[in-house]
């Protein structure tokens, strides 16, 4: 809804927005991260085996890739700023009421779907309103942007920790309702920016507006308005965006794993809770220093035409890294453990959504956004409850580190070889080409009409 004094791009308030958006990366990325510090308690509390526990971080993390095409057709009709402050209220209503929860049924309801929707609308929301807020300097905003994220994984299961031996978990969640409000302060500062030039065939020229005019019954119907949220034909024919979205689609399943078993696992090993809350806050921290880096370093020409290479290389390492963890719970081990697989994620989150707009273009990347979103919390919502039902069986924390390994890692090599299989194919169907133009031209240069004429 355009209200209120409106902005230009790349203007002074722009920074304001930027700040903004930084807070609110911070706040709905972020939070997910502290699960892993709960995760004990809240098996204790509702005498809930591993793999009914695991079940709440996967319905959040779900929710909030899966509610990407719903959050395309909000911002769409009521712009940014109310999507990101309606995100902030179902973010709080969902911490204050799973506090109150009297089975973990409940806390799937609350925490998992209501606050997952919210984290959903005001994290996607966000990073749609920096495209509009800048042009000139969108690269270096989006890289600020991601620090938040960092930030706010660095600092959530410290305050977390620190809540959770002060008031419990149901203290800590209202506490946490109040700190997720303040998206809706964030959202309040997105004002309306006017485009610097005219559009033509748009009904508006602020582009906090839906940016469309609404899909028609006909539209629809034809497969256009779906079309604009989820890309089906390209899963169907795009080879290079089939490659990674079943790649990283394969990969999430256990790509989120540490972050959620890495706490139980290392006080389950002699390592105390408020040491064990420290390792994912360390994640956090290394993401800080070199996710920016990661997006600098991918600009550089020799990585040019060859991100996906880099993605899948940053892939298999993280993958890789878990096998540190599994193999020795010591405290140094696990300090190891944290850095590779920090420094591997800071790389992954730098390209993911380059790699992918490099793969299908701005046109299409919304549609191609919305199926990939929707995909991938899939298997994001299958990998915490198999790996609960894993340590169910065997007992052992350890085991989800090597399960993490072969998911991971595997999703790397395919996307790598895959990519390079493709490449060949296209070089020698582009050298075959060339050969056939050269054979056409010769023939036209020297055929007996031609050389009449000369």
């Amino acid at each position: 809804m355009a209200f209120g004094k409106m902005e230009t791009t790349d203007g002074p308030w722009s920074w304001v927005v930027l700040v903004a958006v930084m807070f609110i990366h911070g706040m709905t990325l972020g939070f997910p991260s502290c699960i892993g510090v709960y995760y004990t308690e809240l098996q204790n509390s509702f005498q809930a085996s591993n793999t009914e526990t695991s079940w709440f971080p996967s319905i959040i993390m779900a929710v909030l890739h899966a509610g990407g095409p719903l959050c395309s057709i909000m911002v769409e009709r009521f712009g940014c700023r109310v999507t990101v402050m309606v995100g902030g209220v179902l973010c709080s209503m969902g911490m204050v009421t799973s506090s109150f929860s009297q089975t973990i049924v409940h806390l799937y309801l609350s925490a998992g779907l209501i606050g997952g929707l919210g984290l959903c609308f005001c994290f996607q929301a966000a990073v749609t309103v920096l495209g509009y807020y800048f042009i000139r300097r969108r690269t270096l905003a989006n890289a600020l942007a991601a620090t938040g994220a960092s930030v706010g994984m660095a600092l959530w299961p410290l305050i977390s920790q620190y809540l959770l031996e002060a008031m419990g978990w149901r203290g800590s969640f209202l506490i946490f309702g109040g700190i997720l409000l303040n998206c809706c302060v964030c959202g309040a500062i997105m004002r309306p920016v006017r485009s610097p030039t005219p559009t033509p065939n748009k009904d508006s020229h602020v582009t906090d507006l839906p940016t469309s005019k609404p899909c028609t019954g006909e539209e629809l119907e034809h497969g256009k308005g779906l079309r604009r949220y989820l890309a089906i034909d390209l899963l169907l024919h795009h080879r290079r965006y089939q490659i990674f979205t079943i790649g990283v689609t394969w990969m999430v399943l256990g790509f989120v794993l540490p972050l959620f078993y890495l706490v139980p696992y290392a006080t389950s090993s002699g390592v105390s809770e408020s040491t064990a809350a420290l390792l994912l806050s360390l994640i956090g921290f290394i993401n800080i220093f070199v996710r920016p880096v990661a997006g600098l370093v991918s600009q550089h020409k020799m990585f040019s035409g060859r991100l996906m290479y880099l993605f899948s290389g940053a892939v298999t390492l993280n993958g890789l890294s878990n096998l540190v963890c599994a193999a020795s719970p010591s405290f140094p081990a696990l300090v190891i453990y944290c850095t590779l697989y920090s420094v591997s994620m800071s790389v992954i989150g730098a390209l993911v959504f380059q790699v992918l707009m490099d793969t299908v273009g701005m046109k299409r990347f919304p549609g191609a956004f919305g199926l990939f979103t929707i995909l991938e919390s899939i298997t994001i919502l299958l990998g915490p409850p198999l790996a609960g039902l894993l340590v169910d069986i065997t007992g052992q924390y350890g085991l989800v580190f090597y399960a993490s390994c072969i998911a991971v890692t595997s999703s790397g090599l395919f996307m790598g070889l895959a990519t390079f299989a493709v490449n060949r194919k296209d070089a020698a169907k582009k050298s075959e080409q060339n050969k056939a133009d050269a054979i056409s031209n010769n023939d036209t240069k020297y055929s007996p009409a031609r050389q009449e004429m000369l």
